[in-house]
């Protein structure tokens, strides 16, 4: 699997709200404990600067970390768990496409009614509401910590519209792009 489009900041912000969506995309290694974890262990959180990110387990086995015994992330999953987990990372790396079901469908090689079934009985979302989670959860990034515009992010982030991005956007965060942006104006701002 390629290395994730996501930046450290957005992986933390992943492990801190311990959002198992991304479970199997990273793992979350601690340097002083030499454990690692899915984002979305339940253990308590370890300081940001002893923290490090893996996209896969061998390679954090290979830095010498072992895994936690409470999130146990070296359980082998189901396959149709591993097909999940590869449709989770095609959408995290192309979210920025004009993605339809028959795209993702193709990616992975079976069938568009079969993907949204099996996706939806494993995450409890069908792939266009994680799609635009991972959209949203960019914009949000995007509007904490950039100055673009609402616009600039609303195409940077995938949606085709702004009015789907607004509406989408107030869905998941509860609040339009500008009050999200307001509300974490204390974020220091990268150029």
């Amino acid at each position: 699997m390629a290395a994730l489009s996501l930046s450290f900041d957005e992986m933390w912000e992943k492990i801190i709200a311990c959002d198992s969506s991304y479970d199997n995309l990273f793992y979350t290694a601690v340097k002083t404990t030499k454990i690692y974890c899915r984002p979305s262990c339940k253990a308590r959180k370890p300081l940001r600067v002893n923290v490090t990110f893996y996209p896969t387990i061998p390679e954090a086995e290979a830095a010498g970390y072992r895994a936690c015994k409470r999130c146990q992330p070296d359980i082998a999953q189901a396959p149709q768990a591993g097909l999940v987990t590869n449709v989770k990372a095609f959408l995290v790396e192309h979210y920025k496409e004009k993605l339809v079901l028959q795209d993702i469908s193709q990616h992975v090689g079976i069938s568009a009614y079969y993907l949204d079934r099996l996706f939806k009985q494993h995450t409890a979302d069908t792939p266009r509401a994680y799609l635009e989670k991972i959209r949203v959860d960019k914009a949000a990034h995007l509007l904490s910590s950039t100055h673009l515009t609402n616009l600039e992010i609303c195409y940077e982030v995938g949606f085709q519209s702004t009015s789907a991005f607004y509406r989408v956007f107030r869905r998941y965060k509860q609040c339009s792009p500008a009050e999200y942006r307001l509300a974490n104006a204390n974020r220091p701002i990268q150029p």
